[in-house]
């Protein structure tokens, strides 16, 4: 298994490699000057230009600022901020709130919809089956932005649950309704692909052996085809955590949540190579990460699955 780990760790390198110089490359061809971004309107002279240039190394090809990052990177220096930060410490303090906001979307997601598809996979055609799959549709239908400002209106705003915007004051509370927000359409999806599963291992050569021989369905569905059904599902949910924390921007944005997905978008505006490559770099990471847990996972939902 040692073995299977290094050669994915290996993999990575090349996406690492291909993902950094893409991100580099776009951020290098928008238009704009981050200098004049970065002093607004008040007037920049030569020497301080030269300076800043200098000191980011914005007078070098992107290929050589790209290398120069890469060389940075590989001891955990990502370069200073146009504001004069560490780009590590902002990632440090940006990341756990947006990995907290996906980790509770990710299990808001897991535990409703396998629950919801499971059921709706054993009664199907029946009107819980029916009720799900438009509820699904209806949730896949509308943009998540549409579905943010809602709810904050509504929960936040209207009957005043929950805080509308979370601020500095990142509580558990306070991110349980972006964390419905941002879950609510992979919810959608992980029903949807549960009843799926669950239809197709229903009908299979094993769970029609097992009844036949007088094991009761109650077991039959819980070890053999919820399990079984638990593969596609936990290959959909290793790989949705990245994407929760990647497409956190929005939701971010709705409830002004000071996480990486914010972090990201506001680099993005002033042109700030290094913070958007940096946390592009971290996203990266958490997808290979997350892909590899996957697979090792496999061999503990199927027994025949074995990793030499």
């Amino acid at each position: 298994m040692w073995g299977y780990i290094a050669r994915r760790l290996l993999q990575t390198i090349p996406v690492v490699l291909g993902a950094t110089l893409l991100i580099y490359a776009m951020v290098f061809l928008q238009p704009g000057d981050p200098i004049v971004a970065l002093f607004g309107e008040k007037p920049v002279s030569e020497t301080a230009r030269a300076q800043i240039e200098a000191q980011y190394h914005l007078d070098q090809p992107f290929i050589i600022q790209w290398l120069l990052f890469l060389k940075g990177a590989m001891v955990g220096d990502f370069g200073l901020s146009y504001s004069g930060q560490p780009v590590s410490d902002l990632i440090a303090r940006a990341l756990p709130v947006t990995f907290q906001l996906a980790f509770m979307a990710l299990v808001i997601e897991a535990v409703l919809g396998v629950i919801a598809g499971f059921y709706a996979g054993l009664r199907r055609g029946k009107i819980f089956d029916s009720t799900m799959l438009v509820v699904s549709l209806v949730v896949i239908a509308i943009p998540i932005f549409v579905l943010g400002f809602t709810m904050q209106l509504v929960f936040g705003v209207q009957l005043g649950w929950v805080p509308p915007t979370v601020g500095g004051n990142v509580t558990f509370t306070n991110l349980v309704l972006p964390a419905v927000v941002l879950g609510l359409v992979s919810f959608a999806y992980v029903l949807r692909l549960t009843r799926t599963s669950v239809i197709e291992n229903l009908g299979a050569d094993h769970v029609r052996t097992a009844l036949a021989h007088g094991v009761p369905r109650t077991k039959v569905n819980r070890r053999h085809v919820l399990r079984n059904s638990m593969i596609p599902v936990v290959t959909y949910l290793g790989a949705d955590l990245g994407t929760l924390m990647g497409g956190a921007v929005v939701t971010e944005g709705i409830f002004n949540i000071n996480g990486i997905g914010n972090l990201a978008y506001q680099a993005i505006l002033r042109g700030e190579n290094p913070t958007v490559v940096s946390v592009v770099t971290v996203m990266v990471l958490i997808y290979v990460v997350m892909s590899l847990l996957v697979d090792l996972l496999y061999a503990a939902l199927d027994p025949r699955i074995r990793y030499v």
